[in-house]
């Protein structure tokens, strides 16, 4: 079979989001810091994006990495985050992905039982500690990126909804959060339609009447996602959360930047402090362990 190009693909995933790593057949784009190659990817080559994201080779369920070499001499590798509807500079269960895969596949060298390293995010620089056995990597953790709250207690006009109270808070992109209970929900599968419709609504409401902008990239601003987040318990209980991922469906892991979002806007409210861990449930029950550091 004669070819015109082949993208070597390694499937991977996070608490069940997938996040697959392309580790062959697309040279890095243009760029003197990760994030401008990250711009350039999405202004000049999005054609990668959505040949491996689009049907019938992907999903809206599908996530795609592109490894990079580094630009900055203290990193290891450098990575480029594509999903269905933008280039986040940051995303947690994806740097989990891409670090397991830079170590499964030998990229990087693994040892055992630990080894760290440090990404190159388009966000920012990024620790990764992952605990390693038999050559396996069976838990990542990494250090994110500087995650704040935009503002807290806005209100929003949504179409069919009325007026809602969401709180904004960047983990890696900017957050709308908003009180599941408050609206009727528990975070169940069952409800996994009616949470991403309501979701969407939210998303291009805040949009529209929110303008949140990065302080250190002026051109990253506006809400990326929504977050319904359950009950807060208390420091170190489990909180059960679903992200909602456009163009509209739960994200299957607890979402690692909503995650610090969270916490961040947590922090802010005063509930919780440094060193506090917050145990983030996702839709299907899966969880990652937060901690302000």
């Amino acid at each position: 079979m004669r070819s015109s190009k082949v993208i070597t693909v390694v499937g991977c995933h996070a608490a069940g989001e997938i996040g697959d790593v392309i580790v062959g057949g697309v040279l890095p784009p243009a760029g003197a810091t990760q994030y401008e190659r990250m711009r350039t990817m999405e202004r000049d080559h999005d054609h990668v994006r959505r040949l491996l994201i689009c049907e019938p080779r992907g999903s809206v369920a599908r996530h795609v990495n592109l490894l990079t070499p580094p630009l900055r001499p203290d990193c290891d590798a450098g990575a480029i985050i594509m999903e269905p509807t933008e280039y986040p500079p940051m995303s947690g269960s994806n740097t989990m992905c891409v670090a397991t895969v830079l170590l499964e596949m030998g990229i990087v060298p693994m040892r055992e039982p630990e080894t760290i390293l440090t990404l190159d995010m388009p966000g920012g620089p990024v620790r990764v500690r992952a605990e390693c056995r038999d050559g396996r990597c069976l838990s990542v953790e990494l250090t994110n990126v500087p995650s704040f709250v935009d503002r807290l207690d806005v209100g929003l006009e949504v179409r069919g909804r009325g007026t809602i109270t969401v709180d904004v808070a960047y983990g890696g992109m900017f957050y709308a959060i908003a009180d599941a209970r408050g609206l009727g929900f528990a975070i169940r599968p069952d409800e996994a339609r009616d949470l991403a419709v309501l979701g969407e609504a939210i998303r291009l409401a805040a949009r529209e009447q929110i303008d949140c902008v990065h302080p250190e990239f002026p051109d990253l601003r506006g809400v990326s996602i929504v977050q319904f987040a359950g009950p807060f318990m208390g420091a170190g209980q489990v909180s059960r959360n679903t992200c909602i991922v456009s163009p509209g469906r739960s994200d299957r892991s607890p979402t690692g930047t909503g995650t610090s979002a969270r916490m961040a806007m947590l922090h802010a409210r005063g509930l919780m402090q440094i060193g506090d861990t917050l145990v983030h449930e996702s839709i299907i029950g899966s969880r990652f362990t937060g901690r302000i550091v």
